[in-house]
């Protein structure tokens, strides 16, 4: 491992003759490569920043490392990547393993300590670089369903020396693709009140008509002023049927470039920008994400090239013009869709706006209250990507603000006076977002200080006062009180909470502070006995589990081991 230390002490620049260096990085696992997701493909609020590679519908593969390095960073959660490493290679990258079961044994050692030290489930640690050192080919974890993962699968990503995140692709990790990327659906937009798209001012479904060839054209349209267009696009990669990502998307005018996005890096400040990318409404709305191909204001994501005009092109009355579109996979399958384009002029007619709720003014460059009754909600400068009209009214203790068809860059803030109600209620209150269609209330994380509840969110839409005065649930799955428990390795027991939700557990056997693991996705906390914290025959088991306004459950059971 003295050749691991020696090459730390080497320029980064050694690659500097290559963009990506070739042949470095080997293919995290030992099983064929296909992807459940692609790099930078969309997701919620945000671009993908690795690849998620199926593990054959189930846990427990062999996790490589792809290069020889040290164990950088090392981080347990509930939610987002679960179980994580971070390992930092002599040439300046960094590369990330997401959603594992468990660490290799040395790894795992590590880590538990550091979580019986700090008596705490979730941790993260950056050990330094002669701590854990890692060699190419070792097995450093074993694959798994942690934290925010939909099914069984490993995140992997490769990130520069600024933490920014690459396609793993372009350092040689190899997916067989031979398919052209397919488009879904194409919509027109005006880009104001003096542009019109088949007579209209307003965003256009266009009618996609497929070739024999695999391309795409549209029937013509007639338009007039300053218009873009957009795209429902994916890619199939050939051994899954998932819907991915594309890997670049280039828009043309008579032959000229006027767009481009290259899917190829983009940093973790940014990705949210991913809401004004798209066509925010039309996600909302429809659960389909048409890519605009065309630069609004405020946006200022770095996967733009080659943008003239922010990407809108002018139509003129009497004229002719072909549009065209090319979106390429990683492999450089390509697709081409053709919108023929008739310059028509078109007198501006102006629509009334028959909404009956208030509107108010929220600006993107000034903080502005909307006030009413016991609320008050706070949009500061920036919040907004334009100045715009929400609706907003107050009944009752419920926040009508507007509806979560206008994206965000960052969070406003809501406030309650709850002076109005008893001392005995104003603990267990809260704020709540009301969603789906019976408008359930989801907790937002909230703060009381004295009468005043405060709460922040990137969501408009409904939101009201919830109080929540039961105590969680407490079950054991795998056992009952003064039970035999020496042959099992695993205690098990299920949590719940009906409304706030959970906030934090601890669980102890003979007053000693005990590790269990935490599956939101399960409501399961599970303890491995092999931590052999547990040594004496007669166990004393008590699990506190308590949720966000405080209430709380406390379970207590004894079980015998020898």
């Amino acid at each position: 491992m003295k050749k691991i230390l020696l090459c730390f002490l080497l320029s980064t620049s050694l690659y500097s003759q290559s963009e990506y260096p070739q042949d470095y990085f080997r293919e995290p696992l030992d099983i064929t490569l296909v992807l459940s997701g692609t790099f930078a493909e969309l997701r919620s609020n945000h671009f993908h920043s690795g690849l998620d590679i199926k593990t054959q519908r189930k846990t427990g593969l062999k996790v490589y490392t792809a290069a020889m390095g040290y164990i950088s960073r090392i981080k347990v959660s509930h939610y987002g990547y679960g179980k994580a490493l971070y390992i930092t290679h002599p040439n300046g990258y960094t590369t990330v393993y997401g959603h594992l079961k468990k660490f290799s044994p040395k790894i795992e050692a590590y880590i538990k300590d550091c979580q019986y030290e700090k008596e705490s489930y979730e941790v993260e640690m950056f050990p330094n670089n002669t701590e854990l050192l890692v060699d190419t080919n070792e097995i450093i974890a074993y694959s798994g369903n942690t934290g925010g993962s939909g099914g069984p699968h490993l995140h992997f990503e490769i990130r520069d020396n600024a933490e920014r995140p690459i396609n793993p692709m372009l350092f040689g990790i190899n997916i067989k693709d031979s398919k052209k990327p397919f488009i879904s659906s194409v919509y027109a937009y005006p880009k104001d009140k003096n542009s019109f798209i088949n007579g209209k001012n307003k965003r256009i479904p266009l009618r996609l008509i497929p070739k024999k060839n695999g391309d795409y054209k549209v029937e013509k349209i007639t338009a007039y002023g300053n218009i873009g267009f957009g795209v429902v696009s994916y890619d199939k990669q050939d051994l899954a049927p998932n819907n991915n990502g594309v890997s670049n998307i280039s828009s043309y005018l008579n032959g000229n470039k006027v767009f481009e996005m290259d899917f190829k890096r983009f940093s973790f400040s940014e990705t949210k920008h991913l809401n004004r990318y798209v066509d925010f409404e039309l996600w909302k709305t429809k659960k389909t994400r048409s890519q605009k191909l065309f630069v609004e204001e405020n946006n200022p994501l770095s996967m733009y090239k080659n943008v003239v005009d922010d990407g809108y092109i002018k139509v003129e009355d009497s004229t002719s013009s072909v549009y065209r579109v090319d979106i390429k996979d990683f492999k450089g399958n390509t697709s081409e869709l053709e919108i023929p384009i008739i310059g028509k002029a078109k007198v501006l007619e102006i629509e009334v706006d028959s909404s009956a709720t208030e509107k108010r003014l929220i600006k993107n460059q000034e903080t502005t209250t909307l006030k009413e009754r016991n609320t008050q909600v706070t949009f500061y400068p920036n919040t907004v990507y334009d100045d715009i009209l929400v609706d907003f009214k107050v009944s009752g203790d419920t926040i009508h603000l507007h509806k979560d068809v206008v994206p965000l860059q960052k969070n406003f803030v809501i406030n309650y006076d709850i002076g109005n109600y008893k001392d005995v209620d104003k603990s267990k209150l809260f704020i709540a977002r009301l969603y789906g269609y019976y408008k359930k209330p989801s907790y937002v994380n909230t703060k009381r200080k004295g009468d005043t509840l405060t709460a922040r969110s990137k969501t408009l839409g409904l939101y009201t006062l919830a109080s929540d005065t039961e105590a969680p649930k407490i079950k054991p799955i795998n056992f009952t009180n003064k039970k035999w428990l020496s042959k099992y390795r695993y205690l098990k027991v299920k949590i719940s909470d009906d409304l706030s939700g959970i906030s934090k557990y601890r669980a102890t056997v003979n007053g000693k502070w005990i590790l269990m693991e935490y599956d939101y996705k399960t409501n399961t906390l599970i303890h491995d006995f092999n931590d052999a914290v547990v040594t004496d025959t007669e166990n004393n088991l008590k699990i506190i589990v308590t949720d966000n306004v405080g209430n709380s459950s406390t379970f207590e059971a004894t079980f015998f081991r020898k």
